[in-house]
């Protein structure tokens, strides 16, 4: 089990540690701070606003944390409203493989994104060498579907690749909860996109990945695992010159 350790001889009793600890596991005592190590579920703020730098969590990777730097740790808020509206699903790709450490940092955006409760419970899937053969899945499946009356419309299941596009990869995202899975994926298609990569997510192939035992057994998916969401990755075979107009967005100011 991790703890949280709090240095004496670098604490300064300055009580930040305690006012920020949401599951209040943190108190003064003897002017240093302490872990109750009661509730303590590692989300790690105690280490994050002690100006110290005196708290650490045992057995945690602490080679990981870095320092504040605002040139570094901060994006503008035009630059980034842009990235946002510019992102498209990509659906025509380069015959390209994807770089192992960009499949990795898009990932790492995952690994970091919010989870209720510090659960960190969402896992991924790399598809590669295995696309083909959950494409032949995926078609049959698609085909019975289609037999019993579910809408197909704006699929060709005649067409080489109309699911996967040719994307050389395949990120799946499994937890229990879909709002942190789907958190953690948005994450990822924006590193995706901050890497000169294109995305877009399969919903079909979730539907039918989750109840099909061939795929989930080439995916070696636990029986209690779901698969949330399915983003495929690759080089555009396209460009694009501009962002796209919206409906207005529909908020209720109280």
């Amino acid at each position: 089990m991790f703890k949280i350790k709090i240095n004496p001889d670098k604490c300064i009793s300055c009580g930040l540690c305690v006012n920020d600890c949401l599951t209040q596991d943190i108190e003064l005592r003897n002017e240093s701070a302490v872990s109750l190590h009661q509730n303590c579920f590692k989300c790690g703020h105690c280490i994050a606003i002690c100006p110290q730098n005196a708290v650490s969590l045992e057995d945690g990777d602490m080679t990981e944390i870095k320092d504040y730097q605002e040139e570094s740790f901060t994006i503008n808020p035009e630059t980034f409203l842009n990235v946002v509206k510019f992102r498209r699903s990509v659906r025509h790709y380069q015959n390209k493989e994807v770089e192992q450490e960009k499949i990795e940092k898009i990932i790492e955006a995952g690994r970091y994104t919010e989870t209720a409760s510090n659960r960190q419970g969402v896992s991924y899937i790399v598809v590669q060498k295995e696309i083909p053969r959950l494409r032949e899945l995926a078609k049959k499946q698609l085909r019975t579907l289609g037999d019993s009356g579910y809408n197909m419309s704006g699929l060709n299941l005649d067409e080489g690749d109309f699911l996967f596009r040719y994307a050389p990869v395949l990120l799946l995202t499994v937890a229990n909860s879909k709002v942190d899975a789907g958190l953690a994926a948005s994450n990822m298609e924006l590193m995706a996109v901050t890497q000169g990569l294109g995305a877009f997510f399969i919903g079909f192939f979730v539907r039918i990945a989750n109840k099909d035992s061939e795929i989930r057994a080439i995916l070696e998916m636990k029986p209690d695992e779901e698969i949330i969401t399915c983003m495929a990755v690759g080089y555009p075979k396209v460009k694009y010159y501009r962002t796209v107009p919206r409906k207005k967005a529909k908020v209720r100011w109280k």
